[in-house]
């Protein structure tokens, strides 16, 4: 019996820098607690993950030196690397192209994406090119990839309700196969801040 290969996680993140992370819970928040709430997500996504059986890389923009960041790499184990790219899709294509043998890629925003959802991604690309796990919005909160191939992130428009059915057809173009998980939701918007606070003890939000 072939033993299970875990391949390495990507984890996207943001210095946690008033005014640039969350943007679109500053309405509610304001630039203060919508910079809280994005460091509660990432603490949150990495203890989600913590029990990962493979490498977990934490990609952080714009670079590797904020505190916070050192902070959780010390205290999760993780390898930090900065993100490259002008947009989304070419930081994301050149963060999967650092591993030939294939990756899994995810970000803070869905609070439910845990440990199952990627080893069930995982065991996905056994035999398909790639693994993706959709959001509520459109969009996916998981993509992960068999071997590095830059069909999904070229020239893409992002933050759009048609993420996913533009990607499932980039896909299908460039004769990539495709496995899609369950959906969930992320929290990106004021709407969504209740579906959080239920995850949480009330003092910890």
């Amino acid at each position: 019996m072939t033993a299970t290969v875990f391949r390495p996680l990507i984890i996207f993140a943001k210095a946690p820098v008033a005014g640039t992370v969350k943007t679109r819970l500053i309405p509610a928040l304001g630039p203060e607690g919508a910079c809280e709430l994005y460091s509660k997500l990432l603490r949150h996504t990495l203890e989600n993950t913590r029990n990962w059986p493979g490498e977990r890389y934490l990609y952080c923009a714009p670079d590797t030196e904020h505190p916070f960041m050192r902070a959780l790499a010390d205290d999760h184990q993780l390898i930090l690397r900065t993100q490259k790219g002008m947009d989304l899709g070419e930081r994301m294509a050149k963060a999967l192209a650092d591993y030939p043998g294939g990756a899994l890629l995810i970000g803070t925003d869905c609070p439910l994406l845990g440990c199952q959802h990627l080893i069930d991604a995982n065991h996905a690309l056994d035999t398909q090119d790639t693994a993706i796990i959709p959001s509520e919005d459109g969009g996916y909160v998981l993509i992960a990839q068999r071997a590095p191939h830059p069909a999904p992130f070229t020239a893409m428009a992002w933050s759009h309700e048609n993420v996913l059915t533009d990607t499932q057809l980039r896909l299908a173009n460039a004769g990539l196969t495709l496995w899609l998980g369950p959906t969930l939701w992320d929290l990106d918007e004021p709407a969504d801040l209740p579906r959080f606070t239920e995850l949480l003890h009330p003092e910890s939000f």
